[in-house]
């Protein structure tokens, strides 16, 4: 029986590890970044258009769970999704992570950073995440 639950544990991990992937991939990053531990949560604060000292207050107890919730949030902005979505991805992850990964819901721009966002959508202009900064 134990087996049998690893196993699942197992596929179940190699899935979220694959669902990760495909956000990543959406928001236009190499998949593999989504498998590095710690850069992904630095890659994940570009996507979602923060700065990268935010992966320090996941250290902080109480703090680091208003975070998540909020990197939900923002997370689910960036990819058009409303506040409903970012409530489905803090409490049924398992079933909204891969809607965003395989559905139709497509990256917008860094949502934490109001101005490049509002220019990526508007296809006024391209962010460069590494420098953090917009161009034509």
């Amino acid at each position: 029986m134990g087996a049998i639950i690893g196993i699942f544990y197992l596929a179940f991990i190699v899935f979220y590890i694959y669902t990760m992937w495909k956000i990543y991939v959406k928001a236009g990053f190499q998949g593999w970044e989504a498998i590095v531990p710690i850069y992904n949560v630095l890659v994940l604060m570009k996507i979602i258009g923060k700065p990268w000292w935010w992966i320090l207050m996941f250290f902080i107890p109480v703090v680091n769970i208003v975070f998540a919730v909020w990197t939900a949030n923002m997370l689910s902005k960036s990819f058009g999704k409303e506040e409903g979505f970012t409530v489905g991805l803090v409490l049924l992850g398992f079933i909204f992570y891969p809607i965003l990964a395989f559905g139709d819901a497509q990256y917008q721009g860094p949502y934490g950073d109001p101005q490049a966002f509002a220019d990526y959508r508007n296809g006024k202009q391209q962010f460069d995440f590494d420098k953090r900064q917009t161009y034509p």
